[in-house]
């Protein structure tokens, strides 16, 4: 084996597990700017956090439960230092059945998205709408 093809696969190998490291890491969420109206163009899904920590969810895909959904609670941003941070809905009504509550992980400003799976691509990505 040649010295060539070792460097090239030491190469793949890091520019993978660089990958798979920083795959969840997206910039710093404040909290304060996450309340808003964030919306599936493909889907017509929306979620709405409230500044009073309230939340509205309307014919959303979760990825937790076949289908779309209606469901309304309260939401939580969890600031965590071991993991990717998230915003917890805390489910009191609607379409999740025994589910209490779901996770929906925040992309940047702009964005949040659901993970079935959380090593999976997400379910649904919604964009933050600047009008409701």
């Amino acid at each position: 084996m040649t010295s060539k093809g070792t460097g090239g696969g030491r190469l793949v190998a890091v520019l993978a597990a660089c990958a798979v490291l920083t795959s969840g890491c997206v910039g710093s969420v404040d909290a304060d700017e996450l309340p808003g109206v964030y919306r599936s163009e493909a889907t017509g899904g929306e979620v709405r956090l409230g500044s009073d920590g309230t939340f509205s969810a309307t014919g959303v895909s979760t990825g937790i439960v076949s289908g779309r959904a209606d469901f309304r609670g309260r939401w939580e941003f969890v600031d965590s230092s071991s993991s990717r941070d998230f915003v917890y809905l805390a489910i009191e009504d609607g379409g999740l059945g025994r589910i209490g509550g779901v996770q929906l992980y925040p992309r940047g400003r702009a964005s949040v998205e659901f993970h079935g799976d959380p090593d999976g691509p997400p379910s649904l990505v919604l964009t933050k709408v600047t009008t409701p």
